[in-house]
């Protein structure tokens, strides 16, 4: 009986930069072979980084990336390896995988299924694949797949793998986090595995992008669908694993048989012979609250780092969005490269003011106090002709918000130091923020928590910490901006516990205003909480970028006309009859 070892290389590549990625591949098959695997496998386009978007419509990009596997064919020796990379043939770009050994390039193979929703649209950058590639590694058979092929029951790689009676099904992917989807990958691996009766090792990448973030969590299943063993999530990994046994079953021919369904090899490996086996590795699971916080973490970190900045400011409210944000940019950065900044108005009452110093003490940060009233008061002078006669409106509390983000940008020019922006999701869709105020920084990291899960984060920091490293006195004082007197988010909001359920439903659930109404009676109430996320597109369009731990996030995943007028008519319409 044939057993073989593999080793399922966890990295976090960054797009773009070929060398650097190469690196984390060159080391990551030395540590591989080290272990005696016969085949190390690496995540999806894992030379180009994941999703390059429109860097593949640069011929010039494409050639480097081709220069810079070949570069890594002939370092690949003493081992077999599945890389991924973004291929160019007869003038088509191919989502791909190498088959590599013996400092040889043996077969490369093209991503049949090509996502096209949510985030995805790969169909705008690839062309799909119509082969296979099959192989042997010590008698092994195994069949190479990238990601999106295994979604789809009944597909050519399904067809394929039980026609060519395949004991491996390796997949190599890049699945983006959301909050419980990894069930969802284990249910179609599994039912993948049951119905081609092979194992499935599956790699996935790990790292934060833009506004997505790979959580990793490679896993092997077995034939019967069950899980065999699997990687750490929001980490580099490298998860070895023996498979065995395997029946001797019908030799695949050494000799190339491209054709229909792609090309079959024959590769001999004994590094993994006389070793003592490997035990299985079954990484811990998370919790929803533990793996939305790590998602964070991970997103930030990555995307500080990754666009090359050292420190981050964040203006602190005494308010549990900032609180939660900051809490979040220490575990990701470390404290000496946070920045708290408190900029108290005339509406600060002294309790936010002394949270806010109490929660940069509990984390070890740094704090800058800016008094806003006296620029306050020069706006309001300048503008006094201007604004003419009649009561205080919205724009004097704006003002204040886009005063703070003023300074908070002029810290960022001056220092180097990247804003983080604190709004959440629930804020965010309705609009209850200031364009060019609290709006204003280059990268918003709660944008997709919704207000009642930001109280649940920063419960979980205290839990994890073991003490109230976010004063309770902020997780517990109603929310308010503190742009005037007495100001409270219910003044012009439902309850946050009322609100998300709505906004989860239209936003995420895509379903209709009046389906919405058991979750808000009151009609009025409900025809405007739609409204406003119909009219706040354009907010949303120039805000900045955010972790997506949700299925639908605001960006990548909604794609809203910011000229609509297809709204909420038949709930106004109700509203108005409700009236009378």
């Amino acid at each position: 009986m044939a057993t073989l070892r593999i080793a399922l290389a966890q990295i976090n590549p960054t797009v773009g930069d070929l060398a650097g990625n190469g690196a984390k591949i060159a080391e990551a098959m030395r540590r591989a072979r080290e272990a005696g695997a016969d085949l190390v496998t690496f995540p999806e386009l894992a030379v180009s980084g994941y999703p390059p978007e429109d860097l593949l419509l640069k011929p010039g990009f494409l050639r480097d990336c081709r220069a810079a596997l070949d570069s890594l064919v002939g370092q690949i020796r003493g081992i077999a390896a599945i890389v991924g990379f973004p291929d160019f043939a007869n003038g088509s770009a191919y989502n791909a995988a190498a088959l590599i050994h013996g400092g040889h390039l043996l077969g490369v193979y093209r991503k049949v299924e090509l996502p096209n929703y949510g985030v995805f649209d790969e169909k705008r950058y690839f062309a799909p694949g119509t082969g296979s590639l099959l192989f042997e590694v010590n008698g092994v058979r195994l069949f190479v797949t990238i990601c999106e092929d295994v979604w789809v029951a009944e597909g050519l790689a399904e067809r394929l793998a039980q026609r060519n009676r395949a004991h491996v099904v390796v997949n190599i992917s890049a699945s983006p986090f959301h909050a419980g989807k990894l069930a969802t990958r284990r249910e179609v691996l599994a039912a993948f595995a049951r119905r081609t009766g092979a194992y499935v090792c599956y790699n996935n990448l790990v790292g934060g992008q833009d506004e997505l973030v790979f959580d990793g969590g490679s896993l092997v299943i077995d034939p019967r669908g069950k899980l065999a063993a699997s990687a750490a999530r929001f980490e580099e990994d490298m998860l070895l694993v023996d498979l065995a046994p395997f029946g001797k079953g019908e030799p695949v021919s050494p000799r190339d048989t491209s054709g229909q369904w792609g090309r079959r090899l024959a590769i001999e490996s004994a590094n993994s012979r006389g070793l003592d086996p490997v035990p299985p590795r079954v990484a811990p699971e998370l919790d929803r609250t533990e793996e939305v916080y790590k998602a964070l973490v991970l997103g930030t970190r990555d995307y500080v780092r990754k666009n090359r900045f050292k420190k981050v400011a964040i203006g602190l409210s005494g308010g549990v969005d900032s609180a939660l944000t900051a809490a979040i940019a220490v575990d990701a950065l470390g404290p000496a490269n946070v920045v708290g900044v408190t900029m108290p108005s005339q509406f600060t009452s002294s309790e936010t003011l002394s949270d806010a110093m109490r929660l940069a003490a509990n984390l070890g940060i740094s704090l800058l106090t800016i008094p806003i009233a006296p620029m306050f008061a020069s706006y309001l002078e300048a503008l006094e002709d201007a604004f003419g006669p009649g009561a205080p409106g919205i724009e004097r509390e704006n003002l204040q918000a886009r005063i703070r983000g003023n300074i908070l940008m002029a810290l960022s020019n001056r220092h180097g130091w990247l804003v983080l922006t604190t709004g959440n999701k629930s804020e965010v869709a309705v609009g209850y923020c200031t364009l060019y105020g609290d709006t204003a920084g280059g990268f918003a990291v709660i944008k997709d928590v919704p207000k009642t899960l930001v109280w649940e984060l920063a419960e979980h920091v205290n839990r994890k910490a073991g003490r109230d490293v976010i004063p309770c006195s902020i997780i517990e004082r109603p929310p308010t901006a503190e742009l005037k007197p007495n100001q409270k988010d219910e003044d012009s909001l439902p309850p946050y516990r009322v609100l998300d359920p709505i906004l989860k439903a239209y936003v995420e659930e895509d379903k209709a205003p009046e389906e919405l109404v058991p979750l808000c009676p009151d009609v009025a109430r409900l025809a405007d909480v739609l409204r406003r996320v119909n009219t706040s597109e354009y907010k949303r369009r120039q805000a900045p970028p955010g972790v997506k731990i949700t299925p639908k996030a605001f960006g990548r995943d909604w794609r809203l006309p910011i000229t609509n007028r297809y709204g909420n008519g038949r709930l106004k319409a109700a509203a108005q009859a409700e009236k009378k």
